[in-house]
């Protein structure tokens, strides 16, 4: 708990510093371009007026509610879904995980500084990368299988080749492809093993060349550390979601680099964002306990996933395949699955031991992933 606290601590100073920076050079340049009778204040007031009149828009919009509409819908059963498996080998909390598209294979990133490649059937650990920082992080499984993507504290994003040969050393062929000014917090591969997005503590997102490890392009429009994204689901997904300490769900085009759309209804942190299998909406988790639900062609947030009796923090959520539920993991250590159209909860998953870092519902739909601090995955099914 000191460790994660002392991180947070140290990421928000380092943060707080660039931002100081960034805010005094952006001052500089703004006063040197008021017009007469402007000041700065005059011009935040016309901003904060602005975006009150953007959100009045959007409330006349706001003609009915997601339950509302679902109210005909048939009622879900009771879900009986069990833990399956427990992998076990990591020395320290578990941060991140992700499925290879073969349904069968995952890959896990821990603070104990070291990367696992499991076979989820067996339990086999096929691979075992030891990365030289602590607290990995973010880790992606590239859409070949033939590759990871792993980053933290390091600052940095790297990728791995995989290799037959389970005594090969794997890290002598880790290549380094993105470099923030700050901790990395997320990954992911875009549809191809050649590009990378990544999110970071520096308050951007960014895509990379993997072989040439070339910033293709780069994200701004965080106030705070970013602390998750998720691309869009679609063979030409052009667009992808991030959210971070500032609130804000932003929404981006990958081509021209550009904020397409925002969302800020949460009290708190966004822990997490996910598309909807659509591609028409997505699901943010945050500390102020709530998930909440976004489309995008309504522009707005159409339902929150909330009970009094919740009181801890939602750290990350995923879809089941055809979209109808949403796992959400807690900081109370609990899963919670929901019913999306209804906004009720259908069940609540225990076992786990400390705070849920990750749940990934797997390529295929049978299978639930989750990875906590309490050192293990599950696979629930």
């Amino acid at each position: 708990e000191l460790n994660y606290i002392h991180w947070k601590l140290q990421a928000g100073k380092c943060g707080l510093c660039s931002s100081v920076k960034a805010c005094l050079s952006a001052c500089g340049m703004a006063c040197q371009g008021l017009q007469k009778g402007e000041t700065l204040a005059s011009l935040k007031r016309e901003c904060d007026n602005l975006k009150k009149k953007l959100e009045e828009e959007r409330g006349k919009l706001n003609d009915v509610e997601l339950h509302q509409v679902a109210e005909k819908t048939e009622v879900l059963g009771a879900l009986s879904v069990k833990t399956r498996r427990v992998l076990k080998g990591h020395g320290n909390k578990v941060l991140c995980m992700d499925w290879c598209k073969d349904r069968r294979r995952l890959v896990s990133s821990s603070q104990d500084g070291k990367v696992i490649v499991w076979d989820a059937f067996t339990l086999n650990k096929e691979h075992g990368i030891t990365l030289p920082c602590t607290w990995v992080m973010a880790c992606a499984y590239a859409p070949s299988g033939c590759a990871v993507a792993c980053g933290g504290l390091d600052n940095k994003c790297s990728v791995v080749p995989l290799s037959l040969d389970k005594t090969e050393n794997l890290a002598a062929k880790k290549k380094s492809v993105a470099m923030h000014t700050n901790y990395v917090s997320g990954c992911t591969f875009t549809n191809s093993d050649m590009q990378l997005l990544t999110c970071s503590g520096d308050g951007t997102c960014a895509l990379w060349d993997v072989e040439s490890g070339q910033l293709l392009q780069s994200f701004h429009g965080h106030t705070a550390d970013v602390l998750s994204l998720d691309l869009a689901p679609s063979e030409t997904g052009n667009t992808f979601v991030s959210g971070g300490c500032d609130k804000k769900a932003n929404v981006w085009d990958m081509r021209s680099g550009q904020n397409i759309q925002s969302f800020e209804s949460h009290e708190s942190d966004i822990n997490c964002v996910k598309y909807y299998p659509s591609g028409d909406a997505f699901a943010s988790a945050s500390d102020d306990a709530t998930c909440r639900f976004y489309d995008l062609r309504a522009d707005r947030e159409v339902a929150v996933y909330q009970k009094d009796s919740i009181i801890f923090g939602a750290s990350t959520v995923d879809f089941s395949l055809s979209g109808r539920l949403l796992f959400a993991g807690y900081n109370d250590y609990t899963i919670n699955a929901w019913d999306v159209l209804k906004g009720t909860r259908v069940s609540v998953l225990f076992g786990h031991e400390n705070r849920i870092s990750r749940v990934r519902v797997s390529p295929d739909g049978t299978a639930l992933c989750s990875a906590s601090w309490d050192n293990t995955l599950r696979i629930w099914a």
